[in-house]
Formats: C-alpha cells, sequence, structure tokens
C-alpha cells in the first residue's frame, strides 16, 4: 500500500509566501477535491520558489505486529537514523501546482478533514485498498523556502493480529526541508523533474 508520508514530499507547491496566505478547508474529500480547492484558493500565485529542496526524514517510532521483541527494537534503531532526500521543483511545477499530492486522482483515499490557513496545514487521511486499510494524521507548517511536518499512520491488513496473519504497522514520522539554491540534476528523481 502507498505510504501517505510520500505525498508529504510534494507539500512545497501549497506553501504561500507571507502576503498570500489563503485558507482551505475540506471534509471527507478525495485528494483531487483538496488539490482543486488549494488552486482555487491561491489563484495566479506562485506557491513556492523553484529549485532545489533538500530534507530529511525521520522515523521516531515504527511497531508492527507480531514481531519478537528483539527483532522490533532492532527495526527502530535501523530505521530511526535520518534519511536525507532531495528533489528539484521545476518553474512548469510551480505554474502547473503539480503535484499538492501525490496520488490526486486517488479514489481509494478520503481526507476525513484538511485544513490550510495561516501557514500551517492539518489533515487526517483514509486509504481503503484491497490490501488493508491505512490512516494517517498530519500537522505542520510551511513557508515558500521550507516545510516541516509531524505524521502518524497506523496500516492494518485484513485479518491483522490472527496467529500467522497480516501484521498491523503504526509509524510516527517527522520530515523536514528547505529549499537550498537551483537544481543540479543530481536530485532523487532528477531525471522526472518532479516534486519534492
Amino acid at each position: 500500500m502507498r505510504l501517505v508520508f510520500a505525498a508529504v514530499l510534494s507539500l512545497p507547491l501549497a506553501a504561500c509566501g507571507p502576503t498570500s496566505t489563503p485558507t482551505v478547508k475540506a471534509t471527507n474529500a478525495t485528494p483531487a477535491e483538496v488539490q482543486a480547492k488549494v488552486a482555487a484558493a491561491t489563484g495566479d500565485t506562485d506557491l513556492v520558489r523553484p529549485g532545489r529542496w533538500e530534507g530529511k526524514m525521520t522515523m521516531h517510532d515504527m511497531q508492527m505486529s507480531g514481531l519478537p521483541p528483539e527483532v522490533q527494537q532492532q527495526m527502530t534503531a535501523r530505521m530511526s537514523e535520518p534519511h536525507p532526500f532531495t528533489s528539484c521543483v521545476t518553474p512548469e511545477d510551480v505554474k502547473a501546482k503539480r503535484g499538492f499530492f501525490t496520488g490526486a486522482k486517488d479514489s481509494h483515499c478520503t481526507y476525513d478533514h484538511f485544513t490550510m490557513a495561516g501557514g500551517k496545514i492539518d489533515a487526517a487521511m483514509v486509504c481503503r485498498e484491497s490490501v488493508g486499510t491505512m490512516k494517517a494524521t498530519m500537522a505542520g507548517n510551511y513557508t515558500p523556502d521550507s516545510y516541516h511536518f509531524d505524521m502518524q499512520s497506523t496500516t492494518e491488513a485484513p485479518g491483522a493480529g490472527a496467529a500467522q496473519g497480516p501484521a498491523a504497522q503504526k509509524m510516527t514520522v517527522t520530515i523536514d526541508a528547505k529549499r537550498t539554491g537551483e537544481c543540479r540534476g543530481d536530485e532523487n528523481g532528477a531525471a522526472a523533474k518532479t516534486k519534492p
């Protein structure tokens, strides 16, 4: 199942400058509906500065049912190291407000609520697919040059918790990123020149 945390890497495209802080509120909405509301609220405003974005994703907690405690500790220790990433936001991406959320056409996901106002975003999403259900929350702040988000997710497969059944998983993650200059062409996914 696609992790919603990956979606947040595109959030700089929703950031607004200090002179333009639109408010967007949605409930029981698809990612595409939220993206359309953000585009309508921001109009022709350039929402983010194009260029190279660098950041790190840090996992603070991960729990998976069915794992022995020692294996759980080893996984948590290994995953708690910050994972760096880079991306290139092009002027075309900025103009198109492209990729506000990955999976904007994903019919499996719905926002229970989404609020963007005053440089802050607070949201809760549910994704239901044949392999299981994921619930995620995210809250944080943004500017045209940086963002910080705290996220939590729970994923549960059908039959999770049963003997030798699929595992239920919980994660807590922080993502921080900032614009560091012009694109160099060596960013993660640079060939596609897409969102952070």
